[in-house]
């Protein structure tokens, strides 16, 4: 493979992350009403437990679980797809891939797997279910 080849790929794959932060930006922009930071904040410590107990019910499937574990091993990986320092979409990445995993445990697990582990308040679990792009069923 010659260098120009290998440079044309990496400029390919820079200009595809370029504008897939300019597209995460614009719909950050666009939606603040999502999730605000303060309530992500709020949420944070019981979203943690959440996880940590979907980690440890072993009633769950193995699919659901090595997702959760995943993530957290995401959350607490130094690199990001979005450097957290970046204004407005440094967070928005982890916010996505959260509301993604939550969306497919969900559909996996159910919401009652997710009700029943649930640390928060009924208001905290609304939001995370909405975060997830779910209505909070009753």
């Amino acid at each position: 493979m010659s260098w120009e080849t290998l440079a044309g790929a990496v400029g390919g794959v820079l200009a595809l992350y370029a504008l897939l932060l300019l597209l995460l930006w614009g719909y950050a922009r666009r939606h603040p009403e999502t999730v605000a930071m303060k309530d992500a904040l709020r949420l944070l410590p019981d979203l943690v437990r959440l996880l940590r107990r979907l980690l440890a019910d072993k009633s769950l499937g193995a699919g659901v679980r090595t997702r959760v574990a995943l993530l957290v091993v995401y959350l607490l990986s130094p690199i990001d797809l979005v450097p957290d320092f970046l204004p407005v979409i440094g967070y928005a990445d982890d916010v996505i891939i959260v509301a993604l995993v939550l969306r497919s445990v969900v559909a996996r697990a159910g919401v009652d797997a997710v009700r029943r582990h649930w640390p928060g308040t009924p208001a905290g679990l609304e939001l995370v279910l909405r975060l997830a792009g779910l209505e909070a069923r009753r």
